[in-house]
């Protein structure tokens, strides 16, 4: 198997704003892997915050490997470079398949005719027939975003926005809640994302308050360190809580399960280490998952929808890749070579 790397760097439209702190530039790499069954793509997006590698270390590693790889020798990349993992280990398969899914595909496919910003539309709302959830603009941002006004895709289908909270003070992210509430299409649901930036007491608030809006979940509301308060919470309140910074790799979800997590689950797939072994595990365990993105592009994205997503029973909840909107490179509309030949 011949391996080949180049790096990424796509600005985002306006820095994303999270409890972590304002994110400005998805950096990130493709890997090209030529085997004598053919060409694998793969991806390799870490945050650190998330606790992978840093994308030096990860391009450094990278960069390291021997053009000739075997999957013995992939097998063996070390745990603390989770991204390296899923993204080398992803490209193989791809590879051995020959480009061919083993699974019905759940690739995001632009409807014709509208638009272009229609068609785009279209992309965020579905994922090979299931409804993906739309991450709003941070803060008072979010009451602005034309995806709540005069857009007639949006409103004509039920369909679920994100909005990330704990960024601000909770009075200020109080009011704005109340007005975006009012300005949600007829039937749409809403997911709230504290990154665990949460006090105890902003926690009970805003779940007191959840409850009397019927909010889909409520994302980390507390630090993963601060796992048995979640669980208490999780008995205080109907709203549901999802646990996301907590398991971001598949150790940590075997420890959740094992202290007797019964909640929600969002995966951030490229974190999680060894793709394969995440699958496997998945199907043998009956989980209320949420895929979530991690900013990658479509080339880890395809991987996800077609061997991991399509491999599992259709879960019930939206998945969380409706992003796109927050880059102007178009690559949401590029196949992986397209990609690999704007990196040149």
């Amino acid at each position: 198997m011949k391996l080949e790397v180049r790096a990424y760097a796509r600005p985002f439209k306006t820095p994303l704003q999270t409890y972590h702190g304002d994110w400005s530039v998805r950096r990130g790499l493709i890997l090209r892997m030529d085997t004598e069954s053919g060409i694998g793509w793969g991806e390799v997006a870490p945050i650190a915050a998330f606790g992978t590698e840093r994308y030096e270390a990860a391009l450094e590693f990278c960069q390291s490997l021997p053009q000739q790889i075997t999957l013995a020798e992939l097998q063996q990349i070390p745990a603390t470079h989770p991204a390296c993992r899923f993204g080398l280990e992803a490209a193989w398969e791809l590879a051995q398949s020959s480009q061919a899914a083993p699974y019905p595909s759940g690739r995001l496919r632009l409807e014709t005719g509208g638009t272009q910003s229609e068609q785009l539309e279209v992309s965020l709302l579905k994922v090979g027939g299931s409804l993906a959830s739309t991450l709003l603009p941070t803060g008072s941002a979010a009451l602005d975003s034309p995806l709540l006004f005069g857009n007639r895709l949006v409103t004509a289908r039920p369909h679920t926005f994100k909005w990330k909270i704990g960024a601000a003070p909770i009075q200020q992210e109080l009011d704005i809640f109340h007005e975006l509430i009012s300005l949600l299409p007829m039937g749409a649901k809403l997911r709230l994302d504290a990154n665990g930036g949460l006090t105890w007491q902003e926690a009970c608030t805003w779940l007191q308050l959840c409850d009397g809006y019927g909010i889909e979940f409520l994302e980390q509301p507390l630090p993963p360190e601060q796992f048995s308060l979640m669980l208490k919470l999780r008995q205080r309140y109907s709203t549901p809580i999802a646990l996301d910074e907590s398991v971001t790799g598949l150790a940590q979800l075997k420890d959740c399960l094992a202290q007797g997590w019964r909640g929600i689950f969002v995966i951030k797939a490229p974190l999680m280490g060894s793709p394969v072994t995440l699958r496997e595990f998945c199907q043998a365990e009956a989980l209320d998952l949420v895929w979530s993105s991690v900013f990658e592009t479509t080339v880890a994205r395809q991987y996800i929808e077609e061997f991991l997503i399509a491999a599992l029973p259709v879960a019930n909840r939206a998945v969380g890749f409706g992003v796109d909107q927050w880059f102007a490179d178009g690559w949401e509309r590029l196949s992986p070579e397209q990609i690999w030949e704007r990196l040149a």
